[in-house]
């Protein structure tokens, strides 16, 4: 017998090597091998396996090392399903997952500090409404059975709870548990939480780029031993092996950042269902505004669904929306008459508020006024954004510049330049002339890469010491701060004004989530939504009219016919020329086009086009798009190209997002 490997590290073309007789039972694609290369030893993926002497010209060596697997009598069905489903090899996600085989432990990472967490012991007693969604739940982990299962609760609702009450059972019945999480942020955030919160003799690991190689390492020792534990995470832990998988939990199911951003851009909450179906498991899609597509699989594929109504504690905050071209007179134009006041009646009550502006930096861009000239990245289709210091920073390809002094086409002095919009550091600014007394943070992704800065800012806000946290969507979930009354949404509109199907859905979610953070403890809590233009989407911003929205959404995408209507999927080309791509573009088109009508296939394709962002990092990028009722069709559509023919590369994505 013969394997061809791919090195995990290296050389990147396949590699023929003998199987040494006593393996041969063990052997599979996607086992992890070590094999002889010049005068070391690599770690390989096995991709290939044949009985007969490949014809080859030269010698072929004997592999080393057979490396241990998890047993997972499910795992490469699910591997190869995952695979077709997206259009990819198996070993693409074999090989992401073992990817920390290869790395090297940083010196910090080695030094750990021993965990002084102490536990909280408190004993929580579930409402009416948990308990009969952990009843529901807890027989089918007990006798394992494929049940979607959709919790709506609303913010503050204590969705956790049912949660540790699931993860408890599993772990009791030696189960394994996945939780998947929207950001890595949150996923530590939960790590540190539960376990401070569940019993000790549950075993909790985290498994995503924040979780140092060692444990990792100590995670993989884990499952080759087939123990039951938690596993915490974003994408990765759901392509791990695991023996006794008997449940999956999916908090903030309604979140776009389950779909990785880079391609192939694999949704991990797709994954999880694919998974969940094949193991025959119970999976939970929890979120307080669940997405159009879950709620559709409610009513059409009868998944079952329970409501939380009720807060845990606290009480449902006031909701006002203000128009911000209201002609009032008031001291700056991005902070109306109402949220001025609101923040001065807090900071006199020793109460804390949030505000919030999806747009991180100083201003949008910069325009000389002599000319009209923007100041535009050189090697992306944007404009720069106006940070602190006068530098100009392109949130694409992260490149910066010192703002000139004079404009680069017409030499107009920098006094001709003007400041489109508004940046969470030009708000902190313009908060602290408002209000000179006010102790002011800022958390948003310029912020969340000094670690240690935003932890402090966090912890700062916890504890009181802040009284006003101006942040853009890194704050929006997952956050319980009890002191918290005021809530303000700078430009709630923003979003809607995005060339996106599901604009208004995302928007919305946000807006509620955001507003969630105000009274989690306390009855008389404020959420002022300040606008530029009236929506439908502002009917539905206090939480217990979520669903209501979703049947005149639904509308809506039924007439346009969008998802989750018809299935979608998106083509994307990527090239360093503009002229090939837009060759290419045309004959892909052109190709997929005569195929859905050779083949009588029910597709409409849509494009090429260029995308709102045509240019990143000096690529150009074209889309097409494909609609269809029947998604096997659409699969059957994509196998049929071949990438050898075109020039530029071509990614396939199901459902984007």
């Amino acid at each position: 017998m013969y394997i061809q490997v791919r090195l995990l590290k290296g050389f990147p073309e396949p590699l023929w090597y003998e199987v040494p007789p006593e393996w041969q039972q063990h052997v599979f694609i996607g086992a992890a091998v070590k094999v002889p290369f010049r005068t070391t030893k690599l770690p390989a993926m096995i991709e290939n396996i044949v009985l007969q002497k490949p014809e080859v010209p030269f010698a072929i060596k004997k592999a080393l090392e057979l490396e241990a697997f998890p047993v997972d009598s499910n795992y490469q069905a699910f591997i190869h399903k995952l695979a077709g489903y997206y259009c990819v090899s198996p070993l693409h996600f074999i090989k992401r997952m073992r990817q920390f085989m290869v790395q090297k432990e940083l010196k910090r990472e080695q030094k750990e500090k021993t965990s002084n967490t102490k536990k909280i012991e408190k004993k929580i007693i579930l409402t009416d409404e948990q308990q009969q969604v952990v009843d529901f739940l807890i027989p089918h982990i007990k006798h394992p059975q494929f049940v979607p299962t959709v919790l709506h609760g609303v913010t503050g609702s204590g969705k956790t709870e049912i949660y540790k009450a699931c993860i408890t059972t599993a772990i009791a019945e030696k189960k394994a548990v996945l939780l998947l999480l929207p950001e890595v942020s949150l996923a530590v955030q939960f790590t540190q939480l539960l376990k401070k919160q569940l019993p000790s003799e549950v075993p909790i690991f985290s498994f995503h780029s924040a979780t140092s190689i060692k444990e990792k390492r100590i995670l993989w020792q884990k499952l080759l031993a087939q123990e039951p534990m938690l596993i915490i995470g974003v994408h990765l832990p759901i392509l791990l092996p695991i023996a006794h998988l008997g449940l999956i939990l999916v908090d903030e199911e309604h979140e776009t950042g389950y779909q990785e951003k880079k391609h192939p851009k694999i949704n991990s909450k797709e994954a999880a269902l694919l998974r969940a179906q094949r193991y025959q498991i119970p999976i939970v899609l929890g979120s307080a505004t669940p997405s159009v597509q879950t709620l559709h699989q409610v009513k059409t594929k009868e998944w079952h669904f329970f409501q939380l109504k009720k807060r845990f504690a606290g009480a449902f905050p006031t909701i006002k929306t203000v128009l911000l071209n209201d002609k009032k007179q008031r001291r700056n134009f991005w902070i109306t008459r109402d949220l001025e006041q609101a923040l001065k009646d807090r900071l006199a009550k020793k109460e804390q508020s949030i505000i919030f502006l999806n747009r991180r930096g100083f201003s949008f861009f910069v325009q000389c006024k002599a000319c009209s000239f923007i100041f535009n990245c050189s090697s992306c289709s944007v404009s720069l954004t106006l940070h602190q210091d006068n530098i100009l920073r392109c949130h694409y390809c992260d490149v910066t510049i010192q703002l000139p002094q004079e404009c680069i086409t017409c030499k107009a002095s920098a006094s001709q330049f003007i400041k489109k919009g508004i940046g969470t550091q030009q708000l902190v600014s313009l908060l602290q002339n408002l209000l000179p007394t006010a102790r002011i943070g800022r958390a948003d992704l310029d912020s969340t890469i000094n670690k240690k800065n935003w932890q402090k800012t966090m912890d700062d806000f916890s504890s009181g010491n802040l009284d006003i946290l101006v942040g853009t969507q890194t704050i929006t979930k997952g956050y319980h701060f009890p002191n918290v009354t005021l809530v303000g949404i700078l430009w709630a509109d923003l979003n809607l004004h995005f060339p996106l199907y599901n604009a208004a859905e995302t928007t919305l979610q946000q807006i509620i989530q955001v507003a969630g953070r105000a009274g989690r403890e306390r009855a008389d809590s404020l959420v002022i939504v300040q606008t530029m233009m009236d929506h439908r989407i502002f009917d539905y911003i206090h939480e217990v009219n979520y669903l209501e929205f979703y049947n005149q959404e639904l509308q809506a995408r039924q007439a346009a016919q969008y998802p989750p209507c018809i299935r979608l999927a998106e083509l994307e080309l990527k090239f360093d020329d503009e002229n090939i791509i837009n060759n290419d573009a045309r004959s892909l088109a052109l190709l997929l086009s005569i195929q859905i009508k050779n083949k009588k296939f029910n597709i409409t394709l849509l494009g090429p086009a260029l995308p709102p962002v045509y240019k990143i990092k000096n690529y150009f990028l074209r889309k097409i798009y494909l609609k269809a009722e029947n998604f096997s069709q659409l699969i059957d559509l994509i196998r049929i190209i071949d990438h050898k023919k075109f020039k530029s590369s071509i990614f396939f994505t199901p459902n984007p997002l």
